[in-house]
């Protein structure tokens, strides 16, 4: 499991260091690095998968878009070089890449890089073991891509593309390891390992309860997801009429059920379009997630996604207190808030989820002055 990430010169970053836990929550305010962090996880993990050719690319790559090499140089830099450090548990020296910075280039150029005889898992899978969403997930759609990797490889794309593929083809294929749901993750009214019944069980949980259906649309290379409410048999709905919150939720939730120990997952803005008790509920999945031996990293601005995870570790006990961390990128310092075995946070930085405060504070001078 990785334990740290340190970036050099890489967008608002001159130097930064980051404790990366099984659970780890990135949050404040707008502009701040939060993305950065991530995009430096993809950089890393496009460059070990990059092997002798020396270009990593920018644009196109898990969903990315940062334009030059020059416009994710740090303004200060005292050369135009980038440098991503990443320590695993499991080996005594870093991970380290080395990035020359060239004009006008949409790729950076890797000029050093090691990676252990025995690198990380999830980052440093050849195949698999690795899943980004994009916080700009695919909303209601009648029709959804294929992929053409091999069937027990295939995740949900980082913008959920993928999800009704994925779970057709994993219902059809027999149940195996790689098919079914771990019993760690498996919905405790659920008893079946098939994903899509899985997925269907945490969806009704999570955002409202719906039946599922996925199928591959044959000889027009597509697939399909319908959904039915529980409580009006034989009503099939179509996506553009259950509402964002099932798709931007869905893929995540699928996600989840396909990782295995090792794995790494990263989310971005996991509360979009979903109801506060439904936001709640997902951070507390994601946190089932981590504790069952995945390294979950998301992002979120949501304190009901945040309140779900301190959950997960002080009343479902599925994470331990030591597996998580939460960084408060504020308008001119991170800090590392971490949290006890009964869901108490060690400190309380100034502007970290205090809004509500703000503005029940404000109505209560505005009536006095009424």
């Amino acid at each position: 499991m990785i334990e740290s990430l340190e970036i050099d010169n890489f967008k608002c970053f001159d130097h930064a260091s980051f404790q990366i836990r099984q659970l780890t929550v990135l949050t404040g305010v707008n502009g701040s690095g939060k993305s950065t962090v991530l995009q430096a996880l993809l950089l890393a993990r496009s460059a070990f998968l990059a092997g002798d050719d020396h270009a990593v690319q920018l644009n196109g790559p898990f969903g990315l878009a940062l334009g030059t090499a020059r416009d994710i140089l740090h303004w200060a830099a005292p050369r135009p070089e980038i440098g991503i450090r990443i320590q695993a548990e499991e080996s005594e020296r870093p991970w380290e890449f080395g990035f020359e910075v060239p004009d006008r280039e949409h790729a950076l150029s890797l000029i050093s890089k090691h990676v252990p005889r025995h690198p990380a898992p999830g980052i440093g899978n050849s195949r698999g073991g690795f899943t980004y969403l994009c916080a700009e997930r695919l909303g209601p759609r009648d029709l959804l891509s294929v992929s053409a990797d091999e069937p027990d490889e295939i995740g949900v794309g980082t913008q959920g593309e993928f999800t009704a593929q994925v779970l057709a083809l994993r219902e059809i294929r027999a149940v195996s390891r790689r098919n079914a749901v771990r019993k760690s993750l498996q919905h405790p009214g659920t008893a079946s390992p098939i994903p899509r019944l899985q997925a269907e069980a945490w969806a009704s949980d999570i955002i409202r309860p719906i039946r599922i259906t996925a199928q591959l649309a044959v000889g027009v290379m597509g697939s399909t997801i319908r959904f039915e409410d529980i409580g009006q048999a034989g009503e099939v709905i179509r996506p553009a009429n259950t509402g964002f919150g099932v798709s931007y939720a869905l893929p995540i939730i699928v996600a989840g059920l396909l990782t295995q120990p090792g794995d790494m997952l990263l989310v971005e803005n996991p509360e979009a379009h979903l109801h506060p008790a439904g936001q709640s509920k997902l951070g507390r999945f994601l946190a089932r997630v981590a504790g069952s031996g995945v390294q979950v990293v998301m992002e979120t601005h949501s304190d009901h996604v945040l309140n779900g995870a301190r959950l997960a570790v002080a009343d479902d006990r599925t994470l331990s207190a030591r597996d998580m961390v939460i960084h408060y990128f504020g308008d001119d310092r991170t800090s590392a808030v971490g949290i006890n075995d009964k869901g108490e946070l060690d400190h309380w930085p100034s502007g970290f989820f205090d809004q509500i405060e703000n503005d029940l504070g404000g109505l209560a001078r505005a009536r006095r002055n009424t």
